[in-house]
């Protein structure tokens, strides 16, 4: 794109300089140098250029904002071996190292991600979650970075420093996508391609157009304004269409656009991972949503648990929690915490129980070992059938009475026998149904694929108004329905937060990851729900629309100047109006065309979203 300004600027100030010494070595010769050209052209280009650099400053606001969440010093615990305090001193929270103990006082930012080892308080993580009230934090409770300590006082043990804090990796995750090239741009570069030769070839056509017929006298010479030349004439001419198509908006057009919507995105807890996800975004028709911690809350609780077998319920509960113990599923952790009440309920002395070996998770079943001399499964009926252990009627009814109120049965077997039952539920989240509603108005199509049964899959889609559902299917299998979605020729995003929706997260054309799930699927996904509301899917979709609408208007903006520009500067007008458009009004109007284009992206900075969040 620098070509034509090159040109432009050199042929004005060379012809200058060959006028300036023709002059001083001629008595007789009178000419027009253009030297005020090339500083005009070249200083509307740098304000140009400056506009530019204002315009991405004010898209690294939110960074800006981010990065100023974290406190500059903390107050870093020195203990002895009891666990005493023995020093209390402040330091700079670039000094903290990982598993240094730090006191937040009420009213202080926590410095770093952490858990909390001592003390209780609520905190106000509002900046991460979006949720406006205070969360209680006991021992045990991570804490992250830059939120702030609302009353009581607690000690935290450092886990993620530096980099690796939450807060740092959203500063990387949008520093990274305004700097990505979306698709599009490679539009801008290819009509750069072919539309500087052509630029150049017209203004030499331009300048011969002019010199030659003025040489030969076609035009009266009345058209020659005073103190010039043909060959003056018809430069100027040349140079002005040089500049006046000089493409520089174009370049514009995509970056400042992506460094806006990515800026607000953040802003608005939506992280985008570059140009390229925003513009997969904008085509996506079809958005596969999982169950557990996406459409539901994600914090199963148990209802009940039954004994279909003369085992005790202290023995039934220890079993169940040596088995459950290692599993990291949602589901696993409210059954391990109820069995744990349980047993204490029923004479349990101690929080000890038995060990478990040969364990083995079944992905999208359940897990299996052995605790002593008895073979223990904990899972769904499918594991059951998997190792042909019978399910008896009795436990066959008390699974689809639960089922159909959208509950999941964890089944446990010893020895091969069903011993007892665990129902568990998950409640939806409020504004589920109102976000499937949203994305059929805007004519996108939802589905729910999960692990789960059947019966629990169809009650919770019939409650949040999904029509297709795809039940029982594994991490593998969830990837393979996306494949198979993919085939009709739809464009398909899927949503989740688990490490089980990793594979299908990068099978999708846009993979978006719930916030508050797992690092693995946060780093598959493309798009990052830091808030863990559902209604940001609505926005990161209506947002990417909004952006490649923005973009294409880009475009108009900086190519209608050329095609408009481009006939005046080469004198089209001239012989009707004597209007004519010399080379450095001709970089005024280069200059208009690239803050137009850089004022319409900054547009974006008042987009507003299309569901807002309802606190209560």
């Amino acid at each position: 794109m620098d070509v034509l300004i090159a040109l432009g600027t050199n042929a004005a100030y060379f012809y200058s300089v060959y006028i300036m010494v023709k002059a001083l070595t001629s008595n007789s010769f009178e000419g027009q140098d253009f030297f005020e050209t090339s500083p005009m052209l070249i200083s509307f280009i740098l304000l140009g250029k400056y506009l530019e650099v204002l315009a991405k400053g004010k898209t690294s606001d939110a960074l800006a904002k981010l990065t100023e969440l974290a406190p500059e010093t903390a107050y870093l615990l020195t203990l002895d071996s009891a666990g005493n305090i023995i020093s209390e001193t402040e330091i700079s929270s670039q000094l903290i190292q990982k598993n240094d103990v730090l006191k937040i006082v009420p009213g202080a930012k926590v410095p770093v991600d952490g858990v909390v080892i001592n003390g209780h308080s609520y905190v106000n993580e509002s900046m991460i979650t979006g949720e406006a009230r205070p969360v209680s934090k006991m021992p045990g409770d991570k804490v992250i970075g830059g939120t702030v300590n609302e009353n009581g006082c607690v000690l935290i043990k450092a886990i993620h420093i530096g980099s690796e804090t939450a807060l740092s990796q959203i500063v990387q995750l949008v520093e990274a996508a305004q700097l990505a090239r979306a698709p599009v741009q490679k539009l801008a570069d290819q009509i750069s391609r072919f539309f500087v030769p052509t630029v150049v070839l017209t203004a030499i056509m331009t300048w011969l157009g002019w010199f030659i017929p003025g040489e030969l006298g076609v035009y009266p010479s009345s058209w020659i304004p005073k103190g010039m030349n043909v060959f003056e004439l018809a430069l100027q001419f040349g140079i002005s269409v040089l500049v006046v198509a000089c493409p520089c908006a174009l370049g514009l057009a995509t970056p400042t656009a992506i460094m806006v919507a990515t800026g607000k995105g953040a802003s608005q807890g939506v992280l985008i991972k570059g140009g390229n996800a925003l513009e997969k975004a904008q085509k996506v028709k079809l958005v596969v949503f999982d169950k557990t911690g996406t459409l539901t809350v994600g914090k199963p609780t148990v209802v009940s648990a039954v004994l279909f077998s003369n085992i005790s319920m202290k023995d039934f509960c220890d079993v169940t929690i040596s088995a459950e113990a290692n599993s990291e599923h949602p589901i696993a952790k409210a059954v391990v915490d109820h069995a744990k009440k349980l047993r204490l309920k029923h004479g349990a002395e101690s929080e000890f129980h038995p060990e478990i070996e040969n364990f083995e998770v079944h992905t999208g079943a359940g897990v299996s070992g052995k605790v002593g001399e008895r073979k223990i499964l904990v899972g769904n009926r499918r594991l059951m059938h998997a190792f042909n252990v019978p399910v008896s009627s009795e436990a066959d009814n008390y699974i689809s009475e639960h089922e159909h109120l959208a509950r999941t049965c964890v089944l446990v077997a010893v020895d091969e026998k069903i011993a007892g039952a665990f129902a568990v539920t998950d409640p939806i989240k409020p504004d589920a149904a109102r976000v499937v509603s949203f994305l059929h108005s805007m004519d996108i199509t939802s589905v729910m694929v999960t692990g789960d049964n059947w019966a629990t899959a169809r009650a919770i889609a019939s409650e949040v108004g999904i029509q297709t559902v795809f039940a029982e299917t594994d991490p593998l299998g969830k990837a393979d329905k996306i494949k198979e979605l993919q085939l009709k020729g739809t464009s398909v995003a899927m949503v989740g937060d688990g490490i089980n929706d990793s594979p299908a997260l990068v099978a999708a054309d846009v993979g978006m990851a719930i916030g508050a799930g797992t690092d693995v699927a946060i780093e598959a996904a493309d798009i990052v729900l830091i808030k863990s509301n559902l209604e940001d899917v609505v926005t990161a979709i209506d947002l990417s629309r909004k952006t490649m609408s923005r973009i294409r208007l880009n475009y108009v903006w900086a190519l209608g100047y050329n095609v408009l520009g481009m006939p005046v500067a080469a004198g089209v007008l001239f012989p009707f109006t004597g209007i004519r458009l010399p080379p450095w009004l001709a970089g005024a109007c280069m200059a208009a065309s690239s803050i137009s284009v850089v004022c319409s992206s900054l547009l974006l900075q008042s987009y507003k979203k299309p569901l807002n969040t309802r606190v209560n």
